[in-house]
Protein backbone atom coordinates (compact mmCIF):
# COMPACT_ATOMS: atom_id res chain seq x y z
CA UNK A 1 0.00 0.00 0.00
CA UNK A 2 1.36 3.39 -1.20
CA UNK A 3 1.99 6.27 1.39
CA UNK A 4 0.93 9.93 1.34
CA UNK A 5 4.09 11.06 0.75
CA UNK A 6 5.35 8.41 -2.12
CA UNK A 7 7.08 9.74 -5.25
CA UNK A 8 8.63 11.78 -2.30
CA UNK A 9 12.57 12.14 -2.35
CA UNK A 10 14.07 13.47 0.71
CA UNK A 11 17.59 14.48 1.54
CA UNK A 12 18.70 14.73 4.82
CA UNK A 13 21.72 16.64 6.01
CA UNK A 14 20.47 16.66 9.26
CA UNK A 15 21.61 14.90 13.02
CA UNK A 16 21.15 14.72 16.67
CA UNK A 17 17.06 14.86 16.97
CA UNK A 18 14.62 17.64 15.17
CA UNK A 19 15.78 17.05 11.89
CA UNK A 20 16.12 13.72 11.79
CA UNK A 21 12.48 13.82 13.72
CA UNK A 22 11.23 15.42 11.27
CA UNK A 23 12.17 13.22 8.32
CA UNK A 24 11.41 9.69 10.31
CA UNK A 25 7.98 11.20 10.37
CA UNK A 26 8.00 11.73 6.82
CA UNK A 27 9.56 8.51 5.94
CA UNK A 28 6.69 7.11 7.78
CA UNK A 29 4.07 8.82 6.10
CA UNK A 30 5.95 7.28 2.46
CA UNK A 31 8.57 9.44 1.35
CA UNK A 32 12.12 8.38 0.83
CA UNK A 33 14.68 9.26 2.99
CA UNK A 34 18.33 9.43 2.44
CA UNK A 35 20.36 10.13 5.66
CA UNK A 36 23.46 11.65 4.43
CA UNK A 37 26.91 11.12 7.20
CA UNK A 38 30.37 11.85 7.17
CA UNK A 39 31.90 8.56 6.90
CA UNK A 40 32.15 6.33 9.35
CA UNK A 41 28.71 7.87 10.70
CA UNK A 42 28.63 11.51 12.08
CA UNK A 43 24.73 11.80 14.01
CA UNK A 44 26.36 12.20 17.53
CA UNK A 45 23.34 10.01 19.03
CA UNK A 46 25.02 7.17 17.67
CA UNK A 47 27.18 7.48 20.29
CA UNK A 48 25.05 8.57 23.17
CA UNK A 49 23.88 6.30 25.59
CA UNK A 50 23.68 3.96 27.52
CA UNK A 51 21.39 1.99 26.91
CA UNK A 52 23.56 0.41 23.28
CA UNK A 53 22.39 -2.96 22.11
CA UNK A 54 24.64 -4.68 20.17
CA UNK A 55 26.62 -1.24 20.42
CA UNK A 56 24.06 0.47 18.53
CA UNK A 57 22.41 3.45 20.25
CA UNK A 58 18.45 3.72 21.88
CA UNK A 59 18.91 7.57 21.42
CA UNK A 60 19.98 6.89 17.57
CA UNK A 61 17.01 4.17 16.77
CA UNK A 62 14.37 6.83 18.20
CA UNK A 63 13.90 8.73 15.32
CA UNK A 64 15.89 7.24 12.20
CA UNK A 65 13.61 4.13 11.04
CA UNK A 66 12.70 4.39 7.30
CA UNK A 67 15.57 6.00 5.93
CA UNK A 68 18.45 4.67 3.52
CA UNK A 69 22.02 5.83 4.76
CA UNK A 70 25.00 6.72 3.20
CA UNK A 71 28.30 8.67 4.05
CA UNK A 72 29.79 11.25 1.97
CA UNK A 73 32.23 13.49 2.76
CA UNK A 74 31.46 17.24 2.25
CA UNK A 75 34.93 18.80 2.26
CA UNK A 76 36.20 16.95 -0.78
CA UNK A 77 34.84 18.37 -4.30
CA UNK A 78 33.78 15.08 -5.01
CA UNK A 79 31.30 14.76 -2.07
CA UNK A 80 29.31 17.99 -3.13
CA UNK A 81 29.36 17.11 -6.71
CA UNK A 82 27.73 14.00 -5.28
CA UNK A 83 25.43 15.18 -3.45
CA UNK A 84 24.67 18.18 -5.83
CA UNK A 85 23.66 15.06 -7.85
CA UNK A 86 21.26 13.56 -5.62
CA UNK A 87 19.65 17.41 -5.24
CA UNK A 88 18.66 17.32 -9.11
CA UNK A 89 16.53 14.55 -8.54
CA UNK A 90 15.30 15.26 -4.77
CA UNK A 91 12.01 17.42 -3.62
CA UNK A 92 13.73 18.48 -0.47
CA UNK A 93 16.46 18.76 1.74
CA UNK A 94 16.67 19.09 5.18
CA UNK A 95 19.44 20.15 7.30
CA UNK A 96 20.86 21.44 10.54
CA UNK A 97 24.13 22.83 9.68
CA UNK A 98 25.43 26.08 11.87
CA UNK A 99 24.33 29.34 9.63
CA UNK A 100 26.75 29.90 6.76
CA UNK A 101 27.97 25.77 7.03
CA UNK A 102 26.11 25.47 4.29
CA UNK A 103 27.49 28.35 1.93
CA UNK A 104 30.30 26.86 2.76
CA UNK A 105 29.90 23.87 1.52
CA UNK A 106 28.23 25.87 -2.05
CA UNK A 107 24.77 24.44 -0.90
CA UNK A 108 23.48 27.73 0.11
CA UNK A 109 19.91 27.99 -1.05
CA UNK A 110 20.62 30.20 -4.12
CA UNK A 111 22.63 27.36 -5.35
CA UNK A 112 20.33 24.57 -4.61
CA UNK A 113 17.70 25.96 -6.67
CA UNK A 114 19.83 27.08 -9.65
CA UNK A 115 20.12 23.08 -9.51
CA UNK A 116 16.63 22.31 -8.71
CA UNK A 117 14.10 25.21 -8.78
CA UNK A 118 11.27 23.06 -7.25
CA UNK A 119 12.78 21.64 -4.50
CA UNK A 120 11.95 22.79 -0.66
CA UNK A 121 15.27 23.98 0.93
CA UNK A 122 14.44 23.24 4.82
CA UNK A 123 17.34 24.34 7.35
CA UNK A 124 16.87 23.79 11.12
CA UNK A 125 19.11 26.22 13.52
CA UNK A 126 18.98 27.29 17.19
CA UNK A 127 18.22 30.47 17.22
CA UNK A 128 16.92 31.38 12.92
CA UNK A 129 18.91 32.68 9.77
CA UNK A 130 18.49 36.29 10.73
CA UNK A 131 18.65 38.49 14.13
CA UNK A 132 22.08 38.75 16.22
CA UNK A 133 21.86 35.22 17.75
CA UNK A 134 21.80 33.50 14.30
CA UNK A 135 25.44 32.42 14.67
CA UNK A 136 25.12 30.87 18.19
CA UNK A 137 24.97 27.23 18.76
CA UNK A 138 21.26 25.90 19.73
CA UNK A 139 20.83 23.04 22.42
CA UNK A 140 17.51 22.53 23.24
CA UNK A 141 18.31 22.55 27.09
CA UNK A 142 19.67 26.20 26.81
CA UNK A 143 16.41 27.10 24.43
CA UNK A 144 14.09 25.72 26.92
CA UNK A 145 16.00 28.61 29.30
CA UNK A 146 15.81 31.01 27.04
CA UNK A 147 12.56 30.78 26.28
CA UNK A 148 10.48 30.96 29.47
CA UNK A 149 9.67 27.18 29.65
CA UNK A 150 12.15 26.80 32.36
CA UNK A 151 10.78 29.65 34.44
CA UNK A 152 7.17 28.13 34.16
CA UNK A 153 8.05 24.26 34.99
CA UNK A 154 8.39 23.26 38.88
CA UNK A 155 7.65 24.76 41.84
CA UNK A 156 8.41 27.68 43.85
CA UNK A 157 10.86 25.45 46.11
CA UNK A 158 12.33 23.56 43.02
CA UNK A 159 13.47 26.73 40.89
CA UNK A 160 13.25 26.12 37.54
CA UNK A 161 13.38 22.60 35.67
CA UNK A 162 13.50 21.68 32.17
CA UNK A 163 11.43 18.91 30.98
CA UNK A 164 12.04 15.40 30.90
CA UNK A 165 12.46 15.32 26.78
CA UNK A 166 13.98 17.82 24.64
CA UNK A 167 10.71 19.58 23.78
CA UNK A 168 12.22 21.74 21.42
CA UNK A 169 13.80 19.77 18.69
CA UNK A 170 10.50 17.33 19.03
CA UNK A 171 8.28 20.83 18.48
CA UNK A 172 10.91 22.38 15.79
CA UNK A 173 10.88 18.68 14.15
CA UNK A 174 6.87 18.71 14.14
CA UNK A 175 6.82 22.65 12.54
CA UNK A 176 9.31 21.58 9.79
CA UNK A 177 7.17 18.40 8.76
CA UNK A 178 4.22 21.09 8.53
CA UNK A 179 6.37 23.39 6.22
CA UNK A 180 7.83 21.01 4.14
CA UNK A 181 4.25 19.63 3.59
CA UNK A 182 2.85 23.08 3.10
CA UNK A 183 5.35 24.01 0.69
CA UNK A 184 5.07 20.46 -1.09
CA UNK A 185 1.43 21.35 -1.83
CA UNK A 186 2.30 25.04 -2.85
CA UNK A 187 4.52 23.84 -5.03
CA UNK A 188 1.71 21.92 -7.10
CA UNK A 189 0.38 25.16 -8.30
CA UNK A 190 3.20 27.36 -8.66
CA UNK A 191 5.55 24.96 -9.87
CA UNK A 192 8.29 26.23 -7.42
CA UNK A 193 10.08 25.08 -4.12
CA UNK A 194 11.49 27.56 -1.47
CA UNK A 195 13.33 27.84 1.64
CA UNK A 196 12.21 27.26 5.04
CA UNK A 197 14.13 28.91 8.42
CA UNK A 198 13.10 26.94 11.32
CA UNK A 199 14.59 27.79 14.70
CA UNK A 200 14.55 26.26 17.59
CA UNK A 201 13.89 29.62 19.70
CA UNK A 202 11.21 30.56 17.85
CA UNK A 203 8.96 27.02 17.91
CA UNK A 204 9.93 26.80 22.39
CA UNK A 205 8.69 30.13 22.57
CA UNK A 206 5.04 29.37 20.26
CA UNK A 207 4.71 26.88 22.81
CA UNK A 208 4.22 28.71 25.43
CA UNK A 209 0.22 29.41 24.35
CA UNK A 210 -2.15 30.41 26.56
CA UNK A 211 0.87 31.36 29.13
CA UNK A 212 2.43 33.49 25.98
CA UNK A 213 -0.83 35.17 25.81
CA UNK A 214 -1.59 35.72 29.52
CA UNK A 215 1.62 37.45 30.01
CA UNK A 216 1.12 39.74 26.85
CA UNK A 217 -2.34 40.76 27.59
CA UNK A 218 -2.17 41.28 31.54
CA UNK A 219 2.00 42.22 31.53
CA UNK A 220 1.81 39.67 34.75
CA UNK A 221 5.16 37.63 34.45
CA UNK A 222 3.84 33.91 35.04
CA UNK A 223 5.45 32.01 37.85
CA UNK A 224 5.64 28.09 38.15
CA UNK A 225 2.88 26.26 39.32
CA UNK A 226 4.28 22.84 39.28
CA UNK A 227 1.46 20.61 38.68
CA UNK A 228 -1.43 23.25 38.76
CA UNK A 229 -2.80 25.25 35.76
CA UNK A 230 -2.87 28.45 35.13
CA UNK A 231 -5.97 29.40 33.97
CA UNK A 232 -8.08 26.15 35.16
CA UNK A 233 -8.84 25.16 38.92
CA UNK A 234 -9.05 21.75 39.63
CA UNK A 235 -6.92 20.80 37.47
CA UNK A 236 -3.75 19.01 39.17
CA UNK A 237 -2.23 16.15 40.62
CA UNK A 238 -3.77 15.42 44.04
CA UNK A 239 -1.98 12.71 46.98
CA UNK A 240 -4.54 9.72 47.56
CA UNK A 241 -4.00 7.32 50.71
CA UNK A 242 -1.02 5.20 48.45
CA UNK A 243 -0.37 7.84 45.83
CA UNK A 244 -1.17 10.80 43.35
CA UNK A 245 -3.44 10.96 40.43
CA UNK A 246 -4.18 13.66 38.02
CA UNK A 247 -7.63 15.61 38.12
CA UNK A 248 -8.91 17.75 35.31
CA UNK A 249 -12.07 19.44 35.55
CA UNK A 250 -12.42 21.42 32.88
CA UNK A 251 -15.56 23.69 32.98
CA UNK A 252 -18.10 24.22 35.72
CA UNK A 253 -20.56 21.43 35.68
CA UNK A 254 -17.77 18.70 36.01
CA UNK A 255 -16.67 20.62 39.55
CA UNK A 256 -20.27 20.43 40.30
CA UNK A 257 -20.04 16.48 39.60
CA UNK A 258 -16.96 16.48 41.33
CA UNK A 259 -18.20 18.04 44.71
CA UNK A 260 -20.90 15.84 44.70
CA UNK A 261 -18.60 12.83 44.52
CA UNK A 262 -16.54 13.96 47.27
CA UNK A 263 -19.41 14.69 49.03
CA UNK A 264 -18.53 18.31 49.59
CA UNK A 265 -21.29 19.89 47.32
CA UNK A 266 -21.37 23.15 49.96
CA UNK A 267 -18.13 24.26 48.09
CA UNK A 268 -19.93 24.03 44.36
CA UNK A 269 -22.59 26.36 45.67
CA UNK A 270 -20.11 28.34 47.58
CA UNK A 271 -19.61 32.09 45.54
CA UNK A 272 -16.08 31.95 45.92
CA UNK A 273 -15.57 28.64 43.44
CA UNK A 274 -18.96 28.63 41.81
CA UNK A 275 -17.31 29.57 38.56
CA UNK A 276 -13.69 28.69 36.74
CA UNK A 277 -12.37 32.19 37.37
CA UNK A 278 -13.56 32.51 40.97
CA UNK A 279 -12.19 29.47 41.49
CA UNK A 280 -8.33 30.17 39.73
CA UNK A 281 -8.43 33.43 42.47
CA UNK A 282 -9.47 30.97 45.25
CA UNK A 283 -7.37 28.20 44.49
CA UNK A 284 -5.66 28.30 47.73
CA UNK A 285 -8.95 27.58 49.41
CA UNK A 286 -10.57 25.02 47.54
CA UNK A 287 -7.35 22.84 46.86
CA UNK A 288 -6.88 22.19 50.03
CA UNK A 289 -10.44 21.11 50.87
CA UNK A 290 -10.45 18.72 47.83
CA UNK A 291 -7.26 17.40 48.86
CA UNK A 292 -8.17 16.58 52.48
CA UNK A 293 -10.67 14.43 51.06
CA UNK A 294 -8.93 12.86 48.36
CA UNK A 295 -6.12 11.17 51.06
CA UNK A 296 -9.04 9.23 52.80
CA UNK A 297 -9.02 6.67 49.71
CA UNK A 298 -6.62 5.28 47.37
CA UNK A 299 -6.02 5.93 43.55
CA UNK A 300 -7.92 3.51 42.30
CA UNK A 301 -11.00 4.19 44.65
CA UNK A 302 -10.94 7.26 43.29
CA UNK A 303 -10.22 6.31 39.58
CA UNK A 304 -13.04 4.40 39.38
CA UNK A 305 -15.52 6.89 40.97
CA UNK A 306 -14.27 9.58 38.72
CA UNK A 307 -14.75 7.52 35.56
CA UNK A 308 -18.13 6.67 36.89
CA UNK A 309 -19.21 10.00 37.23
CA UNK A 310 -17.81 10.99 33.98
CA UNK A 311 -14.51 12.88 36.32
CA UNK A 312 -11.97 13.55 34.06
CA UNK A 313 -9.03 11.88 35.73
CA UNK A 314 -5.63 9.62 35.15
CA UNK A 315 -3.11 7.80 36.65
CA UNK A 316 0.36 8.61 36.89
CA UNK A 317 2.11 5.82 35.25
CA UNK A 318 6.11 5.47 34.96
CA UNK A 319 6.95 3.91 31.41
CA UNK A 320 6.73 0.26 32.41
CA UNK A 321 3.06 0.59 33.55
CA UNK A 322 2.84 3.27 30.10
CA UNK A 323 4.30 0.46 27.85
CA UNK A 324 1.77 -2.64 29.48
CA UNK A 325 -1.16 -0.29 28.78
CA UNK A 326 -3.83 -2.19 26.71
CA UNK A 327 -4.86 0.94 24.81
CA UNK A 328 -1.67 1.62 23.60
CA UNK A 329 -1.40 -1.93 22.38
CA UNK A 330 -4.47 -1.69 20.67
CA UNK A 331 -3.53 1.63 18.94
CA UNK A 332 -0.68 -0.34 17.40
CA UNK A 333 2.01 2.22 20.09
CA UNK A 334 5.04 -0.11 19.58
CA UNK A 335 6.79 -1.59 16.80
CA UNK A 336 8.96 -4.39 16.68
CA UNK A 337 12.02 -4.59 14.46
CA UNK A 338 14.93 -7.07 13.19
CA UNK A 339 18.47 -4.84 13.45
CA UNK A 340 21.40 -6.18 11.55
CA UNK A 341 23.24 -4.77 14.22
CA UNK A 342 21.38 -4.72 17.41
CA UNK A 343 19.27 -7.41 16.69
CA UNK A 344 15.46 -7.26 17.40
CA UNK A 345 14.23 -4.38 18.75
CA UNK A 346 10.99 -2.29 19.86
CA UNK A 347 10.72 0.90 18.81
CA UNK A 348 7.58 3.86 19.81
CA UNK A 349 5.46 3.92 16.72
CA UNK A 350 3.43 6.45 14.53
CA UNK A 351 0.66 8.45 16.28
CA UNK A 352 -0.78 8.90 12.81
CA UNK A 353 -3.45 6.72 11.94
CA UNK A 354 -4.39 7.45 8.11
CA UNK A 355 -7.42 5.62 6.77
CA UNK A 356 -6.07 4.97 3.11
CA UNK A 357 -2.62 5.55 3.05
CA UNK A 358 -1.59 4.74 6.61
CA UNK A 359 1.97 4.66 7.76
CA UNK A 360 4.32 1.96 7.09
CA UNK A 361 7.87 0.79 8.86
CA UNK A 362 9.53 -0.62 5.76
CA UNK A 363 12.98 0.17 6.88
CA UNK A 364 15.16 -0.15 10.01
CA UNK A 365 16.93 2.14 11.50
CA UNK A 366 20.34 1.92 8.91
CA UNK A 367 23.80 1.58 9.97
CA UNK A 368 26.07 4.18 8.80
CA UNK A 369 26.53 3.75 5.29
CA UNK A 370 24.29 0.79 5.14
CA UNK A 371 23.05 1.62 1.27
CA UNK A 372 26.39 3.33 0.12
CA UNK A 373 26.91 0.53 -2.67
CA UNK A 374 23.31 0.83 -3.81
CA UNK A 375 24.14 5.01 -3.95
CA UNK A 376 27.10 4.94 -5.84
CA UNK A 377 25.09 2.27 -8.38
CA UNK A 378 22.34 5.09 -8.56
CA UNK A 379 24.87 7.63 -9.29
CA UNK A 380 26.94 5.96 -12.15
CA UNK A 381 23.55 4.95 -13.60
CA UNK A 382 22.62 8.82 -13.46
CA UNK A 383 26.12 9.79 -14.96
CA UNK A 384 25.26 7.13 -17.78
CA UNK A 385 22.07 8.57 -18.43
Amino acid sequence: MSGALNNIKILDLSRVLAGPYCTMILGDLGAEIIKVEAPGGSDETRGWGPPFQNGVSAYYLCANRNKKSITVNLKTEEGIAQIKQLITESDVIVNNFKVGTMDRFGLDYDTVRELNPAIVYCSITGFGETGPYKHMPGYDFIIQAMSGLMSITGTEASGPQKMGVAITDILTGLYACIGIQAALIERTNSGKGQNLDLSLYDSAVSALVNIGSNYLMSGNIPTALGNHHANIVPYQTFSTADGEMVIAVGNDNQFKNLCCLLNVPDLSSDKRFEKNADRVKHRDLLVPRLQEVFSTKPTAYWLEKCHTNNIPCGPIQNLEEMSNDQQLHDREMFVDYEHPTAGSIKMVGSPLKLSRTPVTYSLHPPDAGEHNEAFRTDLNEMKNN
